[in-house]
């Protein structure tokens, strides 16, 4: 299951989706909305997407940890919209029988998200906002969809 979503991130459906009885751990990585950041105060979050490309790379990304860890079942949500303080951005499943191979899935998952799945963040807050990851880019042309306008 590899999804781009609108609604808020339930992550039982996707534990239920790669668990079976034999594997010893499910690893589950659930990133929420945090009040600060860079110093800040965070009133909300704004994600947004080129899903059809980022549910390609979502796949892609469950590829690579079947190649590297032999892992059969993964699952990967992403949510865009806007986000309240404490609502889930991102859920990944990960089902194996060992829990190291489990954590390293898990933890390469993210980090894999965060470099190839078109997915932008704006940090909002009171006196204003900022796409993160974006800072100090130079061409204008790869800013996320919005930052153009």
């Amino acid at each position: 299951m590899f999804q781009i979503v609108h609604e808020p991130i339930d992550p039982q459906p996707l534990i239920d989706s790669v668990r079976t009885d034999a594997d010893g751990a499910v690893d589950v990585f659930l990133g929420v909305a945090r009040r600060w950041s860079r110093g800040r105060e965070v009133v909300h979050l704004e994600y947004e997407a080129y899903p059809e490309m980022a549910t390609r790379k979502l796949a892609e990304i469950g590829e690579e940890v079947r190649a590297k860890w032999g892992i059969e079942r993964l699952a990967i949500v992403h949510r865009v919209g806007k986000l309240e303080i404490g609502e889930a951005s991102v859920c990944i499943a990960v089902a194996s029988p060992h829990r190291g191979e489990a954590f390293a899935a898990c933890q390469y998952a993210i980090d894999r998200i965060k470099h190839i799945v078109p997915i932008w963040k704006k940090e909002v807050w009171s006196d204003g906002s900022q796409w993160i990851g974006w800072e100090g880019q130079s061409d204008p042309g790869v800013l996320p969809p919005t930052a153009n306008v």
